[in-house]
């Protein structure tokens, strides 16, 4: 089973959030999770604002 803090690793390791990631994680977060989970998509959230993720789904609408 994909936990959120699989997928937040590989969007850090690549620099890159999928819409197919966002995807999941939207339904990830739907659900139960754990705190590592939790701290894991706060990392991610950090990232994505900082610059050091890009999310393809602002990429798609031009949003920087």
């Amino acid at each position: 089973m994909t936990r959120i803090r699989d997928i937040v690793q590989k969007a850090l390791a690549a620099g890159y959030l999928t819409v197919e990631a966002e995807n999941r994680l939207r339904e990830l977060l739907s659900t139960r999770y754990d705190v590592e989970d939790f701290n894991a998509f706060m990392t991610l959230q950090e990232a994505a604002m900082t610059g050091k993720v890009i999310q393809e789904s602002r990429e798609r609408c031009g949003i920087k």
